[in-house]
Order: C-alpha cells, then sequence, then structure tokens
C-alpha cells in the first residue's frame, strides 16, 4: 500500500535537501534508497529486482536516490562497446535511444513521488558526448511530470538529510555520492575509503556505485572541538552499492567469466540513519551549565535484496 511521503525535496543553496517532515524520536529510524548500475535495457538486468525496491519505498513513504548507470544504452549505431545480444528486444529499433528512455521513465513513474535524486553514471555521460542528448535529464523531466520534485545531478556531488526532533530542533548528515570510478579488486575498494576520508572530512556518509560490487567500510577519526577543547570521537561509513545486472553466466562465456570474474550480489542499498544520544562524545551545556549528551545520527546500512 503506498504511504504518505515523509519527506519534501529542498535545497540549502545548490545542494539537494531531503527533509523529513514529521519529527523523529530517539531510536527512531528513517531509511533512504540508493540504487546504481541498473542497466535497465540490458537482457540480463533484474528489472523485477528494481520494482520491487522501488515498491518497498513507495509502501514506505521513503526517498530513492538513483546514482547513475540507469540505462546501458550500449546499443545504438556507431557505438563500439555495442553487444545486439544484450538488447531486450522491445529495444531492437531505429529510434533505440528514445525508446529506452520513455521505457525507463515510465517503468519508473509510479514511484516518481518518491525519486528525490538521479544522478549521472558513466553510459548516460558517454551518450551525452556522442550524442549531444542529456538522457539524465530527459528521465528526471518525465519523473516531474509524474509528481516528483527530484534533483538532477552530475556524476557526484553532496546531500544533506534533515531531522526533525521538534519544530525547531534538527540535525543535518551530510552525505557525498559519486558514481564510481576504477575496478574492483581484491582491496574492495580500502584505499579508495582511506583516499576520500582525507579530502570529504564534512562527510558522514560517502556512497558510489560503478564497481558493481558491494561492500560497507567505517573509517572512526579522532576530532576535537576548537571552541572548548573536548576531544570525541566519530565515524564515516562508507558505501558501494550493487548492480541489478546479472553478469555470471559460465555458459555464455561472457567478459565477466572470461576474465575470471566471481558472482556479485545484486539490488539496491537501504541507508538507516537514527538519532541517538551520545553519552560518551561531545556534550553540551543547558542555560544551567548541567551537562548534557550529544544528540548525534547513527548510520545503518543494509542490503536491498
Amino acid at each position: 500500500m503506498k504511504a504518505p511521503l515523509k519527506f519534501k525535496m529542498r535545497k540549502r543553496r545548490k545542494v539537494p535537501l531531503i527533509d523529513f517532515i514529521e519529527p523523529v524520536k530517539l531510536g527512531e529510524k528513517v531509511s533512504i534508497l540508493f540504487q546504481s548500475d541498473e542497466h535497465f535495457d540490458n537482457v540480463h538486468t533484474r528489472q523485477d529486482k528494481i520494482r520491487e525496491h522501488l515498491q518497498e519505498a513507495v509502501d514506505g513513504g521513503w526517498p530513492v536516490c538513483k546514482l547513475g548507470d540507469q540505462m546501458c544504452l550500449m546499443g545504438g549505431i556507431g557505438d563500439r562497446r555495442s553487444n545486439k545480444f544484450d538488447l531486450r528486444p522491445e529495444h531492437k529499433r531505429g529510434d533505440y535511444i528514445d525508446a529506452v528512455v520513455n521505457d525507463y521513465a515510465e517503468f519508473c513513474t509510479f514511484a516518481a513521488p518518491n525519486i528525490a535524486l538521479i544522478a549521472d553514471g558513466n553510459h548516460e555521460i558517454s551518450v551525452r558526448e556522442r550524442l549531444e542528448t542529456n538522457v539524465t535529464e530527459r528521465v528526471g523531466e518525465r519523473l516531474r511530470q509524474a509528481g516528483s520534485s527530484l534533483h538532477v545531478g552530475g556524476i557526484g556531488g553532496w546531500l544533506l538529510v534533515r531531522l526533525r526532533f521538534t519544530k525547531t530542533a534538527s540535525i543535518v548528515v551530510p552525505i557525498f555520492y559519486h558514481h564510481g570510478h576504477g575496478g574492483g579488486g581484491m582491496g574492495r575498494g580500502t584505499g579508495h575509503a582511506n583516499k576520500r576520508a582525507l579530502y570529504l572530512p564534512d562527510a558522514q556518509v560517502v556512497i558510489s556505485g560503478h564497481v558493481h560490487e558491494e561492500w560497507v567500510q567505517t573509517i572512526c577519526r579522532d576530532r576535537v572541538n576548537p571552541k572548548t577543547g573536548r576531544t570525541f570521537l566519530d565515524e564515516t561509513t562508507h558505501v558501494v552499492t550493487g548492480p541489478y545486472k546479472q553478469e555470471y553466466r559460465p555458459e555464455e562465456s561472457g567478459y565477466h567469466c572470461k576474465n575470471g570474474r566471481p558472482p556479485k550480489p545484486l539490488g539496491g542499498t537501504w541507508i538507516d540513519l537514527t538519532p541517538q544520544n551520545d553519552f560518551d562524545g561531545e556534550t553540551r551545556r543547558d542555560s544551567a551549565t548541567k551537562k548534557l549528551p550529544r544528540t548525534i545520527v547513527t548510520v545503518n546500512v543494509r542490503r536491498a535484496k
């Protein structure tokens, strides 16, 4: 059953803000679904999984963020990556790009009000460079017509999430998203996570896709409040979310298996944000100088499967 939306889309300057409308209690979570590498028009994509996870967001009234490669778009004339065997039958036509864009937008229409962000992936960027058409913006416009207030993003950027405790008290969680780059490997992204922790010190969550892997890494940081001199620990959660395209097909001797790569988990990622009191961290004082716990937001990552 479709639930009322629990959020509104706003902006702080140019940064999109997911604003949860109703105050949340300590220990009460809010959730955001992240989807990446759907490759909608690929014959091996699990469209049923994409729809199932979108339906979960609709049923809960939760926002959805799409992080690129929503569509493969590799079957066009002149595309050196083109493989007609990977095309769905309905897309084997002269207006291939237009057909995929229209079909994907129509596919997502039932969840349009829940979609908060749709961003570029390397596939969308490739089409823009070769054919001079912005397929991400085109899908975004169709979803706006169906009731979405979404933000169309580039390959990466900031996303703010506000949780309210009362009408006047709130906390904002900074998330940095990026479609991703490079390939997977034995290190499972450890190097990327450590590097991002250096140049994204304000992010509480960093999330990407692209490599068709799935992992979570938490990096703890030793912090100091320069105004009070108090020290405390906090965390940044680094996430790579999985794809929706099944690439492990040994019987077909495809690229994935030819290069000895293992099966990959399919599906998106739910990020749960829960406000809690932190008695061991930085404290604040009320007007009577009584020590009070610091309110923080904890991050829990779970697979949409």
